[in-house]
Formats: C-alpha cells, sequence, structure tokens
C-alpha cells in the first residue's frame, strides 16, 4: 500500500514537471549578433532578454489559468536579408515561435513575404523604414516611428545653419538606401541640391577615410549619415579629422549616446539626430534607464533594447488578452488592448497606442548637437 501510495505521488510529482517544462513559450530573434553591426543587434538582443527575465521573475504570464514562462531564442543573422529568412524557417520549425523581432528592414520585408502563410507568426519589426508599414501586412507590428517623419525638420534645420549642397554618405542597406532616396527627394524639395551618393556597407567597412575623401572634394555642406552608432561615429571623426566643417544629418538607427564613445562632442558639433532615451522624462523610462545599467554593468540604454523591452511586454500582454501562446493572428488582434493596459512602469515613452497599420505611436523628438550638449527641437516646427 505505502509503495502505491509513493508510487502515486512520485507520478503527480512528475506529472506537475512535465506540466511545468511543457508550459513554455519560445520567442524568436533574428539579428546581428556578429560583424559590424553586432554592437547593435546586441543592444536590441539585450532589450528582449531584460523583459522576458523580469517577466519570468514576476511569475510568468497566464494564459486561460494555465502559467507559462518565456523563453528567448536567438539566432545570427549577420544583417543578411537571405540568413534571417533561414533562421525564421528554423525558428519556426524547430522552436514553435508564435513571435519573432527581426530589427533590420532588408530581413523584415523578406519575412513579411510568407509570415502570413501556414504557419503564421507575429513579426515584431524594429525598422523605421515606411515600407515595413506601407506593406499592410496583417501580422507585423512595427516599434519605431518610420523615419519619413524626420525628413522635413532635419532639411529644414541643417539647410538654414549650413547651407544647400547634400552628400550622401549613408549605409548601403536596405534601410539606409530607402533613407537617402527619401532625404534626397525632401532636399531637393526645400530648394537644395544633391551633390553625390558616396554610400558605403558600414557592416563590412573599416577604413572610411577613402570614402570621406571623395565626399569632401565634392564640398557639401551637410552630410547625410547613419546605420550602426560605432561606424557612424567613425564617419564623422573621419570627416571632422579631414576639416570638414558643416552639418551632419544622423540617421535614426545611429545614437548620439553611443557615438560619443568613438566621436568627441567636438566633433559631434552640428549633428542632428533622434533625441537620447535618457532625455525622456517619463517616470517609465528612467527607471528602464536605471534598471537597465544595473543588469548590463552600466551599459547606456538606447532606443533599441528600450522599444524593443516595451514590445515584448506588450506581446506578453496580448496573450494574455487574447488567451493563445500560439495563435498569432489572435495576439495581433490583441496588441492594441494591451499596448493601453501596461503598467505604468512599462510605459517608456509616454502613453503607447497601436494604430490600425500595425505600428507603435510614439511622440517624435529629435534633438541637435551644438556646443558639446544634445539639445531637444520641436520636430514639428
Amino acid at each position: 500500500m505505502k509503495k502505491l501510495v509513493r508510487f502515486a505521488a512520485l507520478s503527480a510529482l512528475l506529472a506537475v514537471a512535465q506540466a511545468t517544462a511543457q508550459n513554455v513559450v519560445n520567442i524568436g530573434y533574428s539579428g546581428p549578433l556578429s560583424g559590424a553591426a553586432a554592437f547593435y543587434g546586441k543592444d536590441v538582443q539585450s532589450g528582449l532578454e531584460m523583459a522576458v527575465n523580469e517577466i519570468n521573475k514576476a511569475g510568468g504570464i497566464t494564459v486561460k489559468g494555465q502559467k507559462y514562462r518565456l523563453n528567448l531564442v536567438s539566432l545570427d543573422d549577420r544583417y543578411l536579408p537571405n540568413e534571417t529568412a533561414t533562421n525564421v524557417r528554423r525558428l519556426l520549425q524547430q522552436n514553435n515561435t508564435p513571435v519573432i523581432f527581426v530589427p533590420h528592414a532588408g530581413g523584415i520585408l523578406t519575412v513579411q513575404a510568407f509570415n502570413t502563410r501556414n504557419p503564421e507568426f507575429l513579426l515584431m519589426a524594429y525598422s523605421s523604414d515606411p515600407s515595413v508599414v506601407s506593406a499592410n501586412n496583417a501580422l507585423t507590428v512595427t516599434l519605431p516611428p518610420t523615419f519619413d517623419q524626420y525628413l522635413a525638420p532635419f532639411a529644414k534645420t541643417m539647410m538654414k545653419q549650413y547651407g544647400k549642397r547634400l552628400g550622401l554618405l549613408a549605409t548601403t542597406s536596405a534601410y539606409g538606401r530607402a533613407w537617402a532616396d527619401a532625404m534626397s527627394a525632401e532636399w531637393r524639395k526645400q530648394g537644395g541640391t544633391v551633390v553625390g551618393n558616396y554610400g558605403v556597407d558600414y557592416n563590412t567597412t573599416t577604413d572610411y577615410n577613402p570614402t570621406v575623401t571623395r565626399a569632401l572634394a565634392d564640398k557639401p555642406d551637410v552630410m547625410l549619415i547613419g546605420g550602426p552608432s560605432q561606424p557612424t561615429a567613425l564617419v564623422v571623426k573621419a570627416a571632422r579629422e579631414q576639416g570638414y566643417k558643416g552639418g551632419f544629418m544622423v540617421m535614426d538607427q545611429a545614437k548620439f549616446e553611443q557615438m560619443t564613445a568613438i566621436a568627441s562632442t567636438t566633433q559631434l558639433n552640428g549633428s542632428i539626430g533622434v533625441l537620447p532615451v535618457g532625455d525622456y522624462r517619463t517616470a517609465g523610462a528612467q527607471r528602464f534607464i536605471k534598471e537597465y545599467a544595473k543588469v548590463f554593468d552600466n551599459k547606456v540604454a538606447t532606443a533599441e533594447p528600450a522599444l524593443n523591452y516595451l514590445g515584448l511586454y506588450m506581446v506578453a500582454r496580448a496573450m494574455e488578452i487574447a488567451g493563445t501562446t500560439t495563435d498569432a493572428s489572435a495576439i495581433r488582434a490583441a496588441m492594441p488592448q494591451a499596448a493601453r493596459t501596461l503598467k505604468a512602469s512599462q510605459q517608456l515613452f509616454g502613453p503607447a497606442s497601436i494604430n490600425e497599420r500595425g505600428q507603435l505611436n510614439s511622440q517624435l523628438q529629435i534633438a541637435l548637437f551644438r556646443s558639446g550638449r544634445i539639445m531637444p527641437l520641436n520636430a514639428n516646427r
């Protein structure tokens, strides 16, 4: 009899252990974890990891009365769209990921070609390329503002301060080409001249001096630069060391708070870009910055970890609202309510909402580097 009781107790424990082991939701991530864009890809990954760890520490998520913990599965795609597609298929086949985060336009646009087919999955897109939103993909949520919102204020501010001759020295990724094309059109619309396109691959280039030399030969007043923060800062440094006195329009992928580790504040003077996360005064943003520094050895928090952290919290809440961890369409349908009902501590940039096109609405804020300081600007002026 005692043996039967012990056997029954052991069986019950095994059943609980098996149920616990099964109650895991895998969240996929495909991004650049090696190469020149690795800092960028790892910043995104760190925000996702921080959210996963916080959610699990608080007990996970509850879906139809069942507890689930989250597990982040990350794969390196080296910023190459074809490898993103390979990684995504692997995540679906091997890890059954209902949600996958991708942080670059080339990979996102490639994956949008098949994420609404069986097996469906929710694509959490971290790219400001407007084509991601205009694809009208029913299973995509876009986290950052689209960069077309920056074009007019960037051009107006820099043309007024430095002159009408623009040189293009952006990265040659899909995102970089889209930025360069859009800014060229806006610059001409405001009466300026584009003197040349000297774009290079920021993911593979290590010496920017020859390219900068070619660009400066055409005497631009302003240069459009951008890609990951670290190589973008190298472009600034090379240009200033070669005597360039004009302005820089810094594409939104590059962040001032990271660029200052490579280019001096003096070299960055005359640059317009996006406002650092640390300059947002919301309680949620300030809490995130402090916690992020604790978790990642005083690392500076940028929009990459912040917005993806926010995105993962929205996914977790949407699963609870939808009552499913597997139905991508139901999770996507619950995302607007999930955004609205996040806790105040998770609202990093003010009240979050998702519009009818699947884009997270956030306040547009830009900044100008002047006299060694970052000065917020009103983008709507």
